[in-house]
């Protein structure tokens, strides 16, 4: 009776069902968990990312002028700052001089090859403005982030520097016929020829202006400061080629491509689902080994699980610049989920109702 009595009471004991409960739960949760990683992968460490630039002048200066403030936003071509440029004057004028010179001593005028020069550098100055900023339109055309049209009136530009370039090398060469059979070929002219040239150039970069519509930020510049050639001065942030790179990690990727749709919440516009795509998935990253004396530096670990690789991801967003919150940054964060296995499963149901509810909690923090 008394063992009856017992097996009744353990057959009573609620730990067993709780513990097979629980256990199930867990094996459930961890299914979920991994179908998850694939078929609709997130992560809180996407970065809205742009691209930056250290704009340096050509030549070496004292500033003379600082146009624009600390993060100010400029247009295409607007003025940044100036160098004194009273220094590449007198190097236009001397070279000017000698270019004249050199040409009387051949019994002809110089006056109209001076001019003719100074338009042909002109001319290929701005082309090479213009085929800077077309190239960009048109990396922006492949990505969709700018219209067709835009892109069209960029090549439209462009035919149109180049055919102001053709134009003023032929009066270039009518000015160089006019000299003769002996001044037109001559190697000393010729070479004062690009000496003048070399320094109608230095005097126009004394001027720098902004490559295209941006920001410009960590303005340090002052009046009777000295720059470098080539040394950054301030810092251009391209305001039309903003993306949001996100690091996943590796077993993440295995359903994920290029195109797959994605729901981003950014923390500067909390409450808010944007959408996005992946654009491309990095091919590598550096693992940050060593290397002393031509070997790979071992690297001990004291950890049991060592922690896994993140890949960078890049996201854009959908419609382009014009649905960019205006409140991001550069430089600031995101939560992203790619829908790898499509929009119409229960995975995914649950993680955008996920992040719905993170979108609201993004208010408190």
């Amino acid at each position: 009776m008394t063992e009856t009595t017992q097996e009744q009471t353990e057959d009573r004991n609620p730990a067993k069902g709780i513990a097979v409960i629980v256990i199930v739960a867990l094996l459930v949760l961890t299914v979920i968990y991994a179908l998850s990683d694939r078929l609709t992968p997130s992560s809180s460490r996407g970065v809205v990312s742009a691209h930056v630039v250290q704009i340096a002048a050509r030549v070496s200066g004292e500033v003379t002028r600082v146009f624009v403030a600390d993060d100010a936003v400029v247009q295409a071509g607007d003025p940044l700052f100036a160098l004194d440029a009273r220094p590449f004057e007198l190097a236009l004028a001397q070279a000017e001089a000698n270019l004249t010179s050199t040409i009387q001593g051949i019994d002809a005028s110089g006056a109209s090859l001076v001019a003719a020069q100074a338009g042909v550098t002109q001319a290929r100055t701005a082309l090479e403005t213009t085929q800077s900023e077309t190239d960009r339109v048109l990396r922006l055309e492949e990505r969709g982030i700018v219209s067709t049209a835009q892109a069209d009136g960029a090549r439209g530009k462009l035919a149109d520097a180049k055919a102001r370039l053709t134009t003023a090398e032929a009066n270039l060469e009518s000015a160089r016929k006019q000299l003769g059979s002996q001044g037109a070929d001559n190697p000393a002219i010729l070479a004062a020829q690009a000496q003048l040239e070399r320094a109608q150039y230095d005097l126009a970069s004394t001027v720098v202006h902004a490559p295209h519509y941006g920001v410009v930020t960590n303005v340090m510049l002052a009046q009777g400061q000295f720059v470098g050639a080539g040394n950054p001065a301030l810092t251009f942030i391209d305001a039309d080629a903003a993306w949001v790179t996100v690091d996943m990690r590796e077993n993440q990727l295995q359903a994920l491509q290029a195109g797959d749709p994605a729901h981003l919440l950014f923390d500067a516009a909390p409450g808010r689902i944007f959408e996005g795509h992946v654009q491309s998935i990095a091919w590598g990253i550096n693992p940050g080994r060593n290397v002393q004396g031509g070997l790979v530096v071992n690297q001990p670990s004291n950890r049991w699980f060592e922690p896994a690789r993140r890949i960078p991801v890049h996201i854009e967003l959908s419609g382009g610049m014009q649905a960019w919150p205006k409140t991001t940054r550069v430089g600031g964060k995101v939560h992203v989920v790619v829908f790898a296995g499509g929009q119409g499963n229960p995975l995914a149901w649950i993680a955008s109702a996920m992040q719905r509810v993170r979108s609201f909690a993004s208010y408190l923090h």
